[in-house]
C-alpha cells in the first residue's frame, strides 16, 4: 500500500496527524482539507481541524487557499510553521490551546507513533466487536477511530444491498441490537480457487453468526449457526436489479447454508430463515467473503492461535504443530476453513476453532491495534472493502453509530456460543444436524429476553424498575398444589399444535391434570396471558412457576371466578415450546458450548 493510500497527505505520516481536541480531550485525525465550521469551535488553523464527514475538497484547492505559513514545512512531518500575528509577532492563543507554535510542537510530541510520547490509551468506549470465520466488521475500527477518518475513501469502499423489510432496522441507540453476520464461501479473488463454492457463484451462508447486544450495553452474545443444520426456508421477497420484487419459493427440511445464494436468495432470505427458526429478528446484516479473512489478518499483522494438538490438512495445506502460532493471509484462511484436519472432520468443531480465532482477534485489537493510527487505517480500509451491508447502515456515519453502541460492551461480557443441535435421526450416517428440541429453545429464549450468558450487573431505569416491582407483587403469596390447578389452554401463538403439546407437558410432567385443550384462540397474541379471578391467585402463581410466566402475563379480573371454573391460559407469539420458560432462563444451561472473548484457550 502506498503512502497516499495509508492516509498520508503531503508527506505527512498518519501518526503525525492525530491531534487533541481541547474541547473533548479526545485525539482525532487531522485531515488535509478546509471544512466549513463555526469560528471558535477549533483553532483557526484550518489544517489542524478534522474534516466533517461528507465534506469534499480538492487538496490542491486547499493549498492554494491556505497562507504559506499554514502549509506543511518539508522535513517537519506535519508541523505547521507559526505565522506571526500582531505587532509583537507572537502567535495569539486560540481556544485556550496555546500559541500556534506550541500547538505544532505538542502535536508532534503527543501524536502516537514510533519514537513519540504515547497517546492517551483507548478507554472502555473504544472496545468493539469482531466477527467470525476470520471476517471482521468495520464497526470495530470505527469505534476506535471516530468519524473523522478519511471519510470519502472509506465510504466509497462499502457495498450495500436493498433487502426490503427483511431487516427490522430501528434505532441504534435504544433497545437491544441484533446483527446477522455472514461469511460466504464465494471464492472469487486470487488464490481462492481451492476453497469454497464453484466459480462465479454468489456463495452460500458458510459461516453465520447472530450478534446480540443487550439493551443496556453491558453484554453481547455471538450465536453460531451450523451450515449443515436442517431448517425450513420460508418464501422470500427479493429485490431485483431492475427494482422489481420477486418471491423466491421456500424449501422445507434443507441445509441452512442454502438460505443464501441458492435460487437467487439474498441475505434477506437468510435473515427470514433465522427468524423463522429462532423467533429472533435481525436489525441489520453484514457480509464478507474469503478475501476479507486474508486482508484483515494481514492488516493487523496476524492473529495468535493456540492448538491443543497438531493439525495437518492436505486440502487446505494447513500444517501447524501443537502450541502457539501467529497466522495471517492465506494461512489464516486455511485455519478458519480447516475441517478435514480435525479429529472427526466436523463442522461443529470448526465452529469452535473459528470462535476461538475471533476471540483472539478481539483481544489483539483491544491491546495493540487501537493504539496505532496507521494500523487502524489499514484495517479500516481493508474491512470496508470487504463488507456488504444492508442499506440502512450503508455509509460511514451509520456504521460509526453502530460501532459506538457495540463499543460500550466490555470484552469480558462477550460470549460466543453455538445453536444446540444433535445428529439428524433420519440419516443412517449423519451428515446433517437438527435442533436440540430442549436446549435450543432455551438459548433462543435467552436472546429474545435479553438474558446475558455471563454474570453482569444490569442497568435499569428507575421508572421501569418501579413498574416491574408493582407487577411482580402478583407473584407474591401462597401457591396451590399442581393437582389443584384448573386451566383451559388456548393457542394464540400461531404455532400449530402448541396448545396440545403444552397440555401433554402439564399433565404428564407437572401433574396438572385438571387442564384441557380449547384449541385456537379467537386471535393471535404477541404475549402469553393468564386470566384468573382473585380467588384463583394461588393457582395462577403455581402455574406461573411451572411455565416460567412473567408477572406481566398475569391478568387478574375484578371479581372472583365461579367455583370450579378454570383459569384461561392463552399462548402468545412468545411461546417457545412446552416446558420452556416464557421469560427465558435466568442464566445459560451449564452444558451449553461457549467461548468467552477475554479467555485465552487452546483449540482442541
Amino acid at each position: 500500500m502506498d503512502a497516499q493510500s495509508r492516509g498520508r497527505s503531503d508527506d505527512i505520516d498518519p501518526a503525525d496527524q492525530w491531534v487533541r481536541n481541547p474541547q473533548t480531550g479526545e485525539y482525532e485525525l487531522r485531515l488535509n482539507r478546509k471544512p466549513r465550521q463555526p469560528a471558535g469551535a477549533w483553532p483557526q488553523d484550518a489544517s489542524a481541524r478534522p474534516a466533517a464527514p461528507g465534506t469534499r475538497s480538492d487538496p490542491a484547492d486547499a493549498k492554494a487557499e491556505a497562507p504559506a505559513g499554514d502549509r506543511p514545512v518539508p522535513g517537519q512531518r506535519g508541523r505547521r510553521a507559526a505565522k506571526p500575528r500582531g505587532e509583537s509577532g507572537t502567535a495569539k492563543p486560540r481556544g485556550g490551546s496555546g500559541t500556534a507554535q506550541s500547538r505544532g510542537e505538542s502535536r508532534t510530541a503527543e501524536a502516537a507513533g514510533p519514537g513519540r510520547r504515547k497517546r492517551k490509551k483507548a478507554g472502555g468506549k473504544k472496545k468493539a466487536l469482531l466477527w467470525t470465520g476470520g471476517v471482521m466488521g468495520f464497526v470495530l475500527v470505527a469505534a476506535g477511530v471516530g468519524a473523522y477518518l478519511v471519510y470519502d475513501r472509506l465510504n466509497g469502499n462499502i457495498d450495500s444491498i436493498d433487502i426490503g423489510d427483511a431487516a427490522k432496522g430501528g434505532s441504534l441507540k435504544d433497545g437491544p441490537i441484533n446483527v446477522l453476520l455472514l461469511g460466504t464461501d464465494k471464492r472469487t479473488g486470487k488464490g481462492n480457487e481451492s476453497y469454497g463454492d464453484r466459480a462465479n457463484s454468489t456463495g452460500h451462508a458458510d459461516t453465520t453468526l447472530l450478534l446480540h447486544v443487550s439493551e443496556d450495553r453491558t453484554n453481547a452474545t455471538v450465536l453460531s449457526i451450523p451450515r449443515d443444520l436442517k431448517v425450513d426456508i420460508p418464501d422470500c421477497p427479493t429485490k431485483q436489479p431492475d427494482g422489481t420484487e420477486k418471491v423466491i419459493p421456500g424449501k422445507l427440511d434443507t441445509r441452512f447454508n442454502e438460505s443464501l445464494g441458492v435460487a437467487g436468495r439474498d441475505p434477506g432470505c437468510t435473515i427470514r430463515t433465522v427468524e423463522a427458526m429462532s423467533g429472533i429478528p435481525a436489525n441489520h446484516f453484514m457480509m464478507a467473503d474469503f478475501n476479507a479473512v486474508k486482508d484483515l489478518t494481514t492488516a493487523m499483522d496476524g492473529v495468535e492461535v493456540c492448538l491443543d494438538k497438531p493439525i495437518k490438512d492436505k486440502d487446505s495445506k494447513l500444517d501447524l504443530d501443537q502450541g502457539e502460532h501467529t497466522v495471517q493471509g492465506e494461512q489464516a484462511l486455511a485455519f478458519v476453513r480447516n475441517r478435514h484436519g480435525l479429529g472427526n472432520e466436523s463442522d461443529l468443531d470448526r465452529i469452535k476453532m473459528q470462535q476461538q480465532f475471533v476471540a483472539s482477534m478481539i483481544r489483539k485489537m483491544k491491546t495493540e491495534v487501537l493504539g496505532s493510527p496507521t494500523r487502524m487505517f489499514d484495517l479500516a480500509d481493508a474491512a470496508t472493502k470487504a463488507l456488504t451491508v444492508d442499506q440502512r447502515i450503508g455509509d460511514i456515519p451509520k456504521l460509526t453509530g453502530l460501532a459506538k453502541e457495540l463499543g460500550k460492551v466490555d470484552i469480558k461480557n462477550m460470549t460466543f456460543t453455538t445453536v444446540p443441535v444433535k445428529d439428524n435421526p433420519a440419516e443412517r450416517v449423519p451428515a446433517t444436524v437438527v435442533l436440540d428440541e430442549t436446549k435450543a429453545p432455551q438459548v433462543f429464549s435467552m436472546i429474545q429476553n435479553d438474558v446475558s450468558f455471563t454474570e453482569v450487573e444490569k442497568k435499569e431505569k428507575k421508572e421501569k424498575a418501579a413498574a416491574r416491582s408493582k407487577q411482580a407483587k402478583l407473584l407474591v403469596g401462597p401457591r396451590a398444589e399442581a393437582a389443584d390447578v384448573r386451566v383451559d389452554v388456548y393457542n394464540g401463538s400461531g404455532v400449530q399444535g402448541a396448545a396440545q403439546k403444552t397440555l401433554d407437558w402439564l399433565q404428564n410432567t407437572e401433574n396438572v391434570l385438571k387442564s384441557s385443550n380449547k384449541s385456537n384462540a379467537p386471535e393471535k397474541l404477541a404475549k402469553t396471558t393468564l386470566v384468573y379471578g382473585p380467588n384463583q391467585a394461588d393457582q395462577a402463581r403455581r402455574l406461573a412457576d411451572l411455565m416460567g410466566l412473567p408477572a406481566t402475563a398475569l391478568k387478574p379480573t375484578a371479581e372472583d371466578a365461579p367455583e370450579m371454573r378454570p383459569m384461561s391460559l392463552t399462548l402468545g407469539a412468545d411461546f417457545k415450546g412446552a416446558g420452556v420458560p416464557i421469560t427465558g432462563p435466568g442464566k445459560a444451561p451449564k452444558d451449553i458450548q461457549r467461548v468467552e472473548a477475554d479467555k485465552k484457550i487452546c483449540a482442541q
